[in-house]
């Protein structure tokens, strides 16, 4: 479980402030695959990003009873000058996972070859995309955080990911960011709607894409009128 309590933030650019997060309480129940929808700028990364601990709040608190893991397929906290195994071991450590194991998965899930040994400066932003998202499947999370991540590399890599992403799904929970509806629909059970600030939380994922579609159409016809 994972609960939102009088959550705030609002960033101050140009001189215009923009509020993401106005209050909000929610609570995203253990063994759910919640979708979360928006329009863009809404705060939907802003959100998963301050659930994961990596931004803070202006005000309120996150609380969790479980795990939970980093943005999966996030590569931003890679060290450029080590080489992918050397930041596998960093973070192994780091979790207190088998480094053995975690280094071993790694290496065979995201299919870099030599590599793998290679600094981490010298990937594609593909190639850092595979190490990060063998990486997130690699460690075991009570709650998964998903944001827009799962389409990476060729088709046969893309279908594997999704393979063991719903793997974990099976027994763990999950917060998912997609523009995909039809994604969303097939992996999620339940949704939030994040919209001017205030989350609206359903039990049931079509209520919520319910929601979302009547936002994005309601915006549509409002600039249709001006």
């Amino acid at each position: 479980m994972i609960r939102l309590t009088n959550l705030s933030k609002t960033f101050n650019t140009a001189g215009t402030s923009k509020v993401v997060l106005d209050n909000v309480n929610a609570v995203f129940p253990t063994g759910q695959s919640v979708a979360l929808v928006g329009r863009n700028g809404a705060g939907k990364s802003s959100l998963m990003k301050i659930i994961a601990g990596t931004m803070a709040a202006d005000s309120g608190t996150v609380s969790s009873d479980g795990t939970v893991s980093w943005p999966v397929g996030f590569a931003g906290s890679f060290h450029g000058e080590l080489t992918g195994a050397q930041n596998i071991r960093f973070i192994a450590r780091v979790y207190g996972v088998d480094t053995d194991e975690l280094l071993e998965f790694v290496a065979q899930f995201a299919e870099l070859g030599e590599h793998f040994h290679m600094p981490v400066r010298t990937y594609s932003s593909g190639m850092r995309a595979r190490l990060a998202f063998g990486l997130s499947m690699g460690v075991d999370f009570d709650t998964y955080l998903v944001d827009e991540s799962t389409a990476v590399g060729d088709a046969s890599f893309r279908a594997k990911s999704k393979e063991y992403f719903l793997d974990r799904l099976s027994k763990s929970s999950a917060i998912v960011v997609s523009h995909g509806m039809k994604l969303l629909r097939q992996i999620c059970t339940s949704g939030a709607v994040l919209e001017n600030g205030k989350l609206v939380y359903y039990d049931n994922v079509e209520d919520a894409i319910a929601h979302h579609e009547y936002n994005m159409n309601s915006s549509e016809d409002d600039e249709d009128e001006v």
